[in-house]
């Protein structure tokens, strides 16, 4: 086979270019010439794969672009706090395909990974005659689930939102409120999301297919539903996190560590197997002060050991005050509080670790996932509802907290009761051996899945094969 050169295009936030960058390692480590097309605030960590002996290209290009109205400071999606800086930021992403397509001049790959907030790149990769693959960075369970709810509007048939309706037509009876559901999908009228989303599924039309982050053993049935009932090409090519190195993975993915790695081992070495519980709402999820201190009632209340997580939303100045007084010196010894991002992975594979209290993002998820530690789910938005029922209801690894309303920012409304029974139900319950027990079992099908022979590993080669004898249907030229 001839040697391929794929670029890979991720969106400005965190979730979306730690996964991408994984890929492009995974690429590289398979023969593949890669090259990521970066902001400036997203160049770091690329950069840093390079000195560590990782030999991917990186081509950087200006955020916010010329011509955009976005404030110079937002660089990233978790920087949005306001309505008119969401429609900014769109238009600013939509601004990156001249400066991308003059960059895909000079380069002239094979193929085009793109993530699913830039719809436009189908457009780009026709113009040069190449396959654009799309990373939506989720579930394929979740993927089904948004393509067969598009289609059937189930919650249209119900009179209220907290009414519950079924979603019919696919491997399990999965049942959801339409308070669970994106609020601009709801919408009759056209709104900023809205039309992204027509966008994307637009831009399926001119697309190849999807890489999805995720392996067989996970969620075949919706792997076979996705191709054969919906049609769609797709290779499942994950975990991607288990395609670094053990010790790369541990040190460091994303951003600085909050805690001193030692202090956090330390305080984690003192502790019993199974005894401590992880809570942690990835990169974007803000919660409102009252919740917090809902929140750590609950903690306080169920009796157990924790490691928590907390970052402040944009409009609470001081996290000092975000937590109740006197709450940090209660709890001192079965308690560790991070201030900011963590090293999650290495927490997550410390057998100290008994639960994972998470919002279900699916970088985290499957991360739990590869650390065969059972869930306590969360959601707070985007497609964390979906990813929720893939967690409780289909693999029966994880309990849920019972939050059933999608907000974008400052979250509230789950009790510090539910909060200290979901903690208890998954720690001390009947149920909570044999959910141990299959989030190991699903721990090692994710390892198998990655190794040479595994389904991943197998997929992967299939795609290679298919992009090294790939012809464009219709080659156009650039103007």
């Amino acid at each position: 086979m001839k040697q391929l050169h794929i670029v890979l295009i991720p969106a400005m936030a965190q979730g979306h270019m730690i996964p991408m960058l994984e890929m492009a390692k995974l690429f590289t480590s398979r023969g593949i010439k890669t090259t990521i097309i970066a902001t400036p605030a997203f160049a770091g960590p690329v950069t840093k794969s390079r000195q560590s002996g990782h030999d991917i290209g990186l081509s950087v290009t200006d955020f916010p672009p010329k011509g955009s109205s976005l404030p110079d400071h937002v660089a990233s999606f978790d920087q949005i706090s306001t309505p008119d800086l969401v429609t900014k930021f769109l238009r600013a992403m939509e601004l990156l395909q001249g400066p991308v397509e003059t960059i895909l001049q000079e380069l002239q790959p094979n193929c085009v990974v793109s993530d699913m907030f830039l719809p436009w790149t189908a457009d780009s990769a026709a113009k040069f005659g190449i396959p654009r693959l799309v990373f939506f960075g989720t579930s394929c369970f979740s993927r089904c689930l948004s393509e067969e709810m598009e289609l059937q509007k189930p919650y249209k048939n119900v009179s209220s939102d907290s009414e519950p309706f079924v979603l019919g037509g696919l491997p399990h009876e999965l049942s959801f409120a339409r308070s669970q559901l994106p609020p601009f999908h709801l919408q009759e009228e056209e709104n900023d999301f809205k039309k992204l989303f027509s966008q994307i599924s637009e831009s399926a039309k001119n697309t190849y297919g999807e890489v999805v982050n995720s392996f067989y053993e996970l969620e075949s049935a919706y792997l076979d539903h996705f191709k054969n009932v919906l049609g769609k090409k797709a290779w499942q090519i994950g975990p991607l996190l288990l395609c670094s190195n053990e010790a790369e993975r541990k040190s460091q993915r994303g951003k600085e560590s909050a805690i001193d790695e030692h202090e956090c081992l330390a305080w984690l070495d003192s502790k019993r197997p199974n005894s401590v519980v992880y809570v942690c709402f990835g990169s974007s999820t803000t919660f409102t002060k009252a919740q917090l201190h809902e929140t750590a009632a609950g903690l306080e209340e169920s009796g157990q050991d924790f490691i928590w997580v907390v970052r402040k939303g944009k409009d609470q100045e001081n996290e000092l005050d975000l937590l109740p007084q006197g709450f940090e010196e209660r709890v001192k010894g079965k308690g560790l509080i991070i201030r900011g991002w963590a090293p999650q992975l290495m927490i997550l594979d410390h057998p100290a670790i008994g639960a994972f209290v998470t919002h279900c993002g699916w970088n985290s998820t499957l991360e739990g996932i590869c650390a065969g530690v059972p869930m306590i789910t969360w959601p707070v938005f985007a497609e964390q509802f979906y990813n929720e029922k893939l967690v409780t209801e289909v693999l029966e690894t994880g309990v849920s907290v019972g939050n059933k309303r999608w907000m974008r920012v400052a979250s509230e409304g789950v009790g510090r009761d539910a909060v200290a029974e979901a903690v208890e139900q998954i720690m001390l319950g009947g149920g909570a051996a044999e959910m141990r027990r299959r989030a190991k079992y699903y721990k090692e099908m994710a390892r198998k899945a990655v190794e040479e022979g595994g389904s991943s590993y197998n997929t992967l080669n299939a795609l290679m094969e298919e992009l090294s004898t790939y012809v464009h249907p219709t080659k156009h030229n650039i103007n």
